[in-house]
């Protein structure tokens, strides 16, 4: 019998899905200008694409929304959810947010003057944008462990603290804008980051004056990490741990789409800066909405309150990392080469290995994505050179460390047999993979361009 958890829930509603065609699905995908983004959800079997907004809801969270408070200021919905967060972070100041990059384009320019730095363990695509779109520079100082897919390391996603050190002293401290905690650490494959790394990088942003931003769309996966690989840990509630997270930052951004188990949601939280939280409390109200509702009805407000609970029971966690490590070990398995351990919300394949003939610039990672739903109707979605864009000054194509296609597992939503239909797609898109093109560019954004680029194969 294989080794897998037995979910914590029962499953109360269900929604159809269908596979089309496989000529349907040539068909769709050339209409779609070969970017999985530009697909329809309804030509879609399984939807892998992200775990942003796409998971499902509880009957606690249903039975929320039935309580919200739809008053355009000061809602009771508001102050449910202002109680749950500083319960959770133990900051003092709390503004919703539509969802993470509405948080990111609040905060973010009050912190970044032109030509300044903002240092990360890795930048994810809407961070790096917001930084870039404030006059930032954004620098990724990932630990070396993170690149070296094959071996075990219990945190890959931290900070390589020498490296952070040495940016620190090049750029000059006073160019420092802020340092972005990424937990877990996604572009380096859902990986955790220890609490050990994450006082050692407070340690250096103190000395230096250095603000923290935490970007904790899964700091419940992050935090059951820790009580699962950390020394010290293991006898401590997930809730205790998040506590311990939050203390070593000055500000909190949330996409409240992951692990607050919402389908829309965002969160501003700040320790105890009262000028910074008035500032974002004058740029929310034009961007966003008012400060007590920000982009957010009141019964999304009171269903994110549930969720954000629900996300850090142990129960719920233990089967949700589970789903990610049988994916993994399934494509292992069968060859296929993957970021090991696997991460928390995904499994990241490492397409560089997969179709070493394919260049970086004509983006290995989105053909294999192409090729997966070609095979068996799944979409997943490039990590690697095509996500990371442009120099900002040469406008050349950067080269991702690694050309990762990340499958991404939405929660609550799929079962093992979804799973097990997808590892055997993959394989089979693994045995032909010498037969896979690279892309050239149709149509490309000049921002944020893997959402709504347009490609066509390489003959």
């Amino acid at each position: 019998m294989e080794n897998y958890q037995v979910p914590p829930y029962k499953i109360k509603m269900v929604e159809p899905i269908k596979l089309i065609t496989k000529s349907q699905r040539i068909n769709r995908l050339k209409e779609a200008g070969y970017n999985p983004f530009r697909l329809k959800s309804e030509d879609v079997f399984i939807d892998l694409l992200t775990d942003s907004g796409t998971g499902a809801m509880s009957h606690f969270q249903w039975g929320a929304l039935m309580q919200g408070d739809e008053a355009y200021a000061g809602s009771r919905s508001f102050y449910r959810l202002e109680k749950v967060v500083k319960d959770i972070t133990g900051y003092k100041y709390v503004i919703p947010a539509h969802q993470g990059r509405g948080a990111e384009q609040v905060v973010l320019p009050l912190l970044i003057k032109e030509g300044m730095t903002v240092i990360s363990n890795i930048h994810f695509d809407t961070t790096r944008a917001h930084v870039e779109l404030a006059g930032g520079r954004a620098v990724d100082c990932a630990c070396k462990e993170c690149f070296d897919l094959e071996n075990y390391h219990p945190f890959k996603g931290n900070f390589d603290l020498d490296k952070l050190k040495t940016v620190i002293k090049e750029k000059g401290k006073e160019n420092i804008a802020a340092i972005i905690m990424t937990i877990t650490n996604n572009s380096a494959g859902g990986q955790p980051v220890s609490l050990e790394n994450m006082r050692a990088v407070n340690h250096i942003a103190r000395e230096n004056h250095i603000p923290i931003v935490i970007d904790g769309a899964r700091y419940a996966e992050n935090s059951f990490y820790i009580k699962q690989r950390e020394k010290g840990y293991e006898n401590k509630s997930i809730r205790a741990i998040a506590l311990e997270t939050f203390a070593l930052a000055d500000i909190f951004l949330m996409s409240s789409k992951k692990d607050g188990l919402v389908n829309i949601g965002g969160l501003i939280a700040i320790k105890d800066n009262l000028e910074i939280f008035q500032k974002a409390q004058v740029r929310v109200i034009p961007m966003e909405g008012f400060p007590t509702y920000g982009g957010l009805s009141g019964r999304d407000m009171d269903a994110l309150a549930i969720g954000l609970q629900e996300a850090l029971d142990e129960d719920y966690l233990r089967y949700r990392i589970d789903e990610i490590r049988y994916l993994g070990d399934l494509l292992k398995a069968g060859g296929v080469p993957i970021q090991y351990p696997t991460g928390g919300h995904a499994v990241f394949v490492d397409c560089g290995a997969i179709v070493p003939h394919i260049p970086f610039d004509e983006f290995p990672a989105q053909a294999v994505c192409n090729e997966l739903y070609i095979e068996g109707g799944i979409r997943g979605v490039e990590i690697g050179s095509l996500l990371l864009g442009r120099d900002p000054d040469t406008h050349e194509n950067l080269k991702a460390d690694k050309e990762f296609l990340r499958l991404t597992i939405p929660r609550r939503t799929y079962t093992y047999d979804h799973l097990r239909y997808v590892a055997e797609t993959m394989i089979k898109v693994y045995k032909r993979r010498h037969k896979i093109k690279g892309l050239k560019f149709t149509y490309e954004s000049p921002i944020l361009r893997h959402f709504t680029a347009k490609f066509e194969p390489i003959e």
